[in-house]
């Protein structure tokens, strides 16, 4: 029999969002669950606009930070359905410029699972971002580093090797990332409130779905860029594939319902074929001999996505089969896609939630237990 939500298990996950948000212990958050026909919620607690009454939205629209990159992910694999790119090509096939400081041996298939050897972030990270540098001057900066390990040989959750993904997806195709999720996976897909990097139509015209973007409350070191925090023109314009992507619960949830049905879409043409969605979702580090085995067996990746890290509660929760997959963000954000129960959820936030996803993780089991 179908699992179900118990509506007095769904009310105590909506009080506890609830009650959160009245201590002020999260400015505003929106959640929604279902299955791969059917969506109980989004509910929505909390103000746009932090230390303000700003009502949201029926649909607000996020910054999911860190979610960005498994969708980025898939986006480069509809290049690998088409015969376009293969997870074992070298990078500097496509970017030549790649290949200093050691980092010929980096792949695609590195790029995707964070065991590049490249760091998350550069180490002039602040400085570049406070003087509004440009996707391609990150693109630069990444070439002319070295590798923190050789590829292949540990784990390390890398943001600039989504960053290098994104400019082989950009030489491949000849559009911007930005571009490319757009026409190949929002648009089909039906997620209209879904942007990488906000355009600049919606600072310029009236109404705008700008009037639904929820501002973020920012940690002590954003506080000290306002010029570039999370809240600031320039990040949300920049269109970061590790962390830029603006969207609402709706929207994940229908990329969630695509991805239980296997890549199909609601009218059963597919979006992303079923060997890619497999290919996807499964343990894509286990194969590789010299990472460690804790690491292969404890830590899984699979192409972007987050696998399920046994003892390990930070976002996921506790309550998820050993199948799940998904991904959270630093902004306070997570989703996750349980194919054993056949269920997802979404939970976005502007409480920032790093390290530990102490309120998602916590609500993610409210919901999970909710499924009965």
């Amino acid at each position: 029999m179908p699992l179900q939500i118990d509506p007095l298990r769904w009310q105590r996950a909506c009080d506890l969002a609830a009650g959160w948000v009245e201590a002020g212990k999260a400015p505003a958050i929106t959640f929604i669950t279902g299955t791969a026909n059917s969506i109980t919620g989004p509910v929505s607690f909390g103000s746009r606009i932090i230390d303000e009454v700003a009502p949201l939205s029926e649909a607000p629209i996020y910054l999911v930070a860190s979610i960005t990159k498994p969708i980025v992910v898939m986006g480069a694999m509809l290049l690998v359905e088409r015969g376009q790119l293969s997870l074992c090509d070298r990078v500097t096939e496509y970017i030549p410029e790649f290949g200093k400081q050691g980092k010929y041996g980096v792949e695609v298939r590195h790029l995707m699972t964070h065991t590049s050897g490249l760091p998350d972030m550069l180490p002039n990270n602040n400085e570049l971002r406070a003087s509004h540098a440009t996707l391609q001057d990150f693109v630069q900066q990444t070439c002319d580093i070295g590798l923190d390990f050789p590829p292949g040989r540990g784990v390390q959750y890398q943001s600039m090797g989504l960053l290098i993904l994104s400019e082989i997806m950009a030489r491949i195709t000849g559009q911007s990332c930005a571009a490319f999720l757009q026409k190949e996976i929002f648009e089909p897909r039906g997620m209209q409130d879904s942007v990488l990097g906000i355009p600049s139509a919606w600072y310029e015209h009236t109404p705008s779905p700008l009037s639904r973007c929820v501002d973020v409350r920012l940690t002590p070191e954003q506080q000290q860029a306002a010029t570039w925090n999370w809240n600031s023109r320039y990040w949300r314009q920049l269109g970061a594939p590790w962390g830029g992507l603006f969207t609402s619960a709706q929207d994940l949830a229908k990329l969630s319902q695509c991805l239980l049905r296997g890549g199909k879409r609601d009218d059963g043409q597919p979006l992303f074929a079923p060997a890619t969605v497999a290919a996807a979702t499964r343990n894509q580090i286990e194969p590789m001999r010299d990472i460690a085995e804790s690491d292969r067996r404890c830590k899984p990746w699979g192409l972007g996505w987050r696998l399920h890290w046994p003892t390990h509660s930070a976002n996921f929760g506790d309550l998820l089969g050993p199948n799940t997959y998904g991904h959270w963000g630093a902004t306070g954000t997570v989703m996750w896609i349980d194919p054993d129960h056949g269920t997802f959820a979404v939970i976005l936030s502007s409480q920032p939630q790093e390290p530990t996803g102490h309120f998602l993780s916590r609500l993610s089991n409210s919901i999970a237990a909710a499924w009965v």
